[in-house]
């Protein structure tokens, strides 16, 4: 298969994915240096800002292994992966889907290829409901089927321009912990980090799309290292739900309050029009 450039297909993400930035980039990316060196995104999810920057030199990561290794087989394994999404597409029912999400409770999935496991997840998330990434307690995918008509579980144009992009720039795509995410970061470079939102309400559970979790202490951790790369001379953004606790957390620096409209969380009183708010160490 011919790889197809950047200039025939817009990047953009590959999946939906839980918070992602596509409806704020233009925001995001008014309050972003107007230069800097290396990119790096710790936290990446879809990567909405990433694919709409296209950076020459990134570092990008996630702690979701599925999510990592799918933009891994993008680069490495292209065709077979639409191949098998092919053959997703083909079969799709809700009966097909339930005992494809059943292979991480039965030992089919410890069988598959990394690229079998890529079109696996990439299909789930296009079919499941409201596109959710979301694993109980035994890092078991637990979403339940969708009612989408005729959903794009196939976008081979956007897998390959992705693939050419991939393959033909410096991108480090990293599988660990956002501290060693961004040891590599040197005065200049710009790093943007989305971690999971602290929640709004006390009763509201931590936004948890890995089977560790995110913890107020890991949002802690997260702060501190905010404080590292700011001594270290990178830029740093962060986006966070406007939470009382997290004004708190980085009453230091530059804080601003933009208003986003959520589409997938797994309730109707966990959609619409939120209030979140976007902290740099600089000024705009």
């Amino acid at each position: 298969m011919e790889s197809l450039k950047k200039s025939q297909v817009a990047l953009q993400p590959f999946t939906k994915w839980t918070g992602g930035k596509r409806q704020l980039l233009s925001v995001i990316k008014s309050l972003m240096p107007e230069k800097y060196n290396n990119y790096f995104e710790p936290f990446v999810g879809g990567g909405a800002l990433f694919f709409d920057l296209a950076p020459e030199i990134a570092y990008i990561n996630d702690l979701n292994g599925e999510l990592i290794n799918c933009y891994q087989q993008i680069k490495d394994n292209p065709s077979g992966l639409i191949e098998l999404l092919v053959s997703h597409k083909v079969n799709n029912s809700k009966e097909y889907y339930l005992d494809l999400r059943s292979a991480d409770r039965d030992g089919r999935l410890n069988l598959m290829s990394d690229t079998e496991r890529a079109a696996r997840i990439l299909y789930m998330l296009r079919v499941d409901f409201n596109g959710l990434y979301r694993v109980n307690s035994k890092n078991q995918f637990n979403v339940p089927y969708g009612r989408y008509k005729n959903p794009k579980i196939v976008d081979e144009p956007l897998i390959l321009a992705i693939s050419d992009y991939l393959n033909h720039n410096a991108i480090t795509i990293l599988n660990n912990d956002f501290e060693t995410a961004v040891e590599k970061v040197k005065t200049g470079d710009f790093v943007y980090f989305d971690p999971p939102y602290i929640p709004l309400s006390e009763t509201s559970a931590f936004t948890s799309y890995t089977h560790e979790g995110f913890s107020y202490e890991d949002q802690v951790r997260l702060r501190d290292t905010f404080k590292k790369l700011d001594e270290k001379g990178a830029y740093v953004m962060l986006s966070n739900s406007s939470s009382p606790l997290v004004r708190e957390l980085y009453k230091e620096f530059q804080i601003y309050t933009v208003e986003a409209t959520r589409t997938n969380g797994a309730k109707s009183t966990s959609r619409g029009k939120i209030s979140e708010i976007i902290v740099t160490n600089y000024e705009k």
